[in-house]
């Protein structure tokens, strides 16, 4: 067999899919990981603060004076100002290769369009970008994802934190029934 076997390539990249971990498994590690990240660097987890720095840094090269003549956005990646200097941008980063590295060894990584049987695949993919885009204005209004409310946030015990939690289950399932029908 020739190394410019396309085959080979595919048989690289496939892997037996292995289970799911137990989430209470899973659970304690997400929080001894948290635990070291406040530990090591001071700092809890979090995700939209380094994808914002890094929109805005692709934004500083495309339109700098906007950025430059606004407050909020010189402070994150206009000037002077490196947006890669700041912690949250490699948590943002490790992230996706994480997931990346932990599909491939767990035999999920694939292409894929989850969905009910009652939706589309170009019905769950708008539903999908509104849903994405409303989480990351709220995320950026809030000052925060969920990741950084839910896991830092609560873990110092944060009043704020915990009633975001509590709202955001909340809302969660009284949404449910009302989107059920595309999923059953």
């Amino acid at each position: 067999m020739s190394t410019s076997d396309p085959a080979r390539g595919l048989r690289l990249l496939s892997r037996p899919e292995r289970p799911f971990w137990n989430p209470y498994v899973a659970g304690v590690a997400l929080g001894v990981v948290l635990f070291l990240a406040f530990f090591i660097t001071g700092n809890g987890l979090g995700a939209s603060g380094g994808i914002n720095r890094a929109i805005v840094w692709l934004e500083d090269l495309i339109v700098p004076d906007h950025i430059d003549n606004t407050a909020y956005l010189v402070g994150i990646a206009g000037g002077e100002t490196n947006p890669f200097d700041s912690w949250v941008v490699y948590v943002a980063l490790g992230t996706i290769l994480g997931g990346l590295a932990s599909g491939w060894f767990h035999g999920r990584l694939k292409v894929e369009t989850n969905k009910g049987p009652n939706i589309s695949v170009h019905r769950r993919w708008l539903f999908a970008f509104i849903g994405g885009a409303l989480m990351g204005y709220g995320a950026r209004f809030a000052r925060g994802c969920t990741s950084g409310q839910a896991l830092s946030g609560g873990a110092v015990l944060s009043a704020g934190s915990w009633l975001f939690m509590f709202a955001v289950f909340g809302g969660g399932y009284a949404l449910a029934y009302f989107v059920r029908r595309a999923w059953n």
